[in-house]
């Protein structure tokens, strides 16, 4: 059996690592199960992209489909057309997409129309309920069209079962974003700007921002950013600029003694700064579930979000987009009474292990 791995921007890389290591599992114990891995180029940035292969262990992708950068629908078709192209070449068995990104849908469309393949979505059945959002429309298309779907909570599992899908279909495994959290995090890097900055435990504040809600309106940026470093009372704020962030802020040119505006980081480092910081704001979904795992307290910038478990359960806050919500979200933080939060239900490191057992199972492959 053929599975093809799909990956294309970075929050993939982080989910699939521990996905190829379980497969490679069933296969060294003589179960007749192989895997391609296929990066589409999303994500194309050393930064972005590189350095988590180099960091994670991820092999060399058997094939490279150079997407490249362009508009929602260039990006999307010319995924689905390299895609198409690989399949006509030697179809697979099974194609596991993960998350939300362009990537997850197009390779999906592609692989259903290919021969009807089979399609499995890792972190299948999340919803934000915020359609501005692509990554929330990237969700239904892919959901829409899915197989087996492999979730991470049961607020996933009960959003499937509204849209109409029986439980056969639905596997509650877990996350796998976090089956590599729990494995990298012994390797963790301090970067150079601990000592640069003269950064201490839980001494500085770390923020990263990128959805357009916050980004792309100058005037709304640099609202929240000046809002940010008021309340940050000193504080270091240490922010890894993301491309579409980095541009806005060469056009409003906020600056304050405490913000410390960085290139991008590899995971290692990221999430070492990310595990000692006295707290995280962000409006990333990714950084919530990692933060949780952590125990560090996160505000998301945001209206709404698809991992609510991170704040019914986590240390995750929603503060909405509101300049104004900010200092009461700091004074509660300096007061010493954010919550402490918990763990999500299988959430402990043994994610990939049950999908790939769920597909040696489906398949017939004992």
């Amino acid at each position: 059996m053929l599975v093809d791995i799909i990956a294309g921007a970075r929050p993939n890389f982080i989910k699939i690592a521990p996905i190829i290591e379980a497969v490679e599992a069933q296969r060294i114990a003589g179960v007749n199960i192989r895997y391609r891995l296929v990066h589409t180029g999303q994500h194309y940035d050393k930064k972005m992209s590189g350095d988590f292969f180099d960091q994670l262990g991820i092999p060399d992708p058997h094939h490279n489909l150079e997407a490249g950068s362009g508009t929602q629908a260039e990006q999307t078709a010319k995924i689905m057309i390299g895609y198409e192209q690989l399949l006509m070449e030697q179809p697979c068995d099974l194609c596991i997409v993960v998350g939300d990104v362009t990537s997850t849908m197009a390779c999906s469309i592609a692989a259903k129309k290919m021969n009807n393949i089979k399609v499995a979505h890792v972190e299948g059945g999340i919803r934000s309920g915020d359609w501005t959002m692509p990554e929330e429309i990237n969700r239904i298309v892919t959901d829409s069209i899915t197989d087996y779907f492999f979730t991470t909570s049961e607020v996933a599992n009960n959003n499937l079962r509204s849209a109409g899908i029986k439980d056969d279909k639905i596997f509650f495994v877990g996350n796998t974003m976090i089956d590599t959290l729990y494995k990298q995090m012994p390797r963790f890097q301090q970067p150079a700007i601990w000592t640069q900055y003269g950064l201490t435990d839980k001494g500085y504040i770390m923020m990263t921002l990128h959805r357009p809600a916050n980004v792309d309106n100058k005037e709304k940026l640099q609202e929240l950013i000046t809002e940010i470093i008021t309340s940050a009372k000193g504080l270091p704020i240490i922010f890894p600029v993301h491309p579409r962030t980095a541009k806005m802020l060469q056009i409003i040119g906020i600056s304050a003694d405490n913000l410390h505006v960085i290139e991008p980081l590899g995971y290692l480092e990221f999430n070492f700064l990310v595990k000692n910081a006295k707290a995280v704001i962000t409006d990333s979904g990714g950084i919530t579930e990692e933060a949780t795992v952590m125990g560090v307290p996160c505000m998301t910038l945001r209206e709404s979000t698809e991992r609510p478990e991170t704040c019914t359960i986590g240390t995750n806050e929603l503060i909405g987009t509101n300049p104004a919500n900010i200092a009461p979200a700091f004074g509660k933080l300096f007061a010493g009474e954010w919550k402490k939060g918990a763990i999500p239900e299988l959430w402990d490191g043994k994610t990939a292990p049950r999908i790939v057992k769920h597909i040696v199972d489906l398949f017939g492959l004992n």
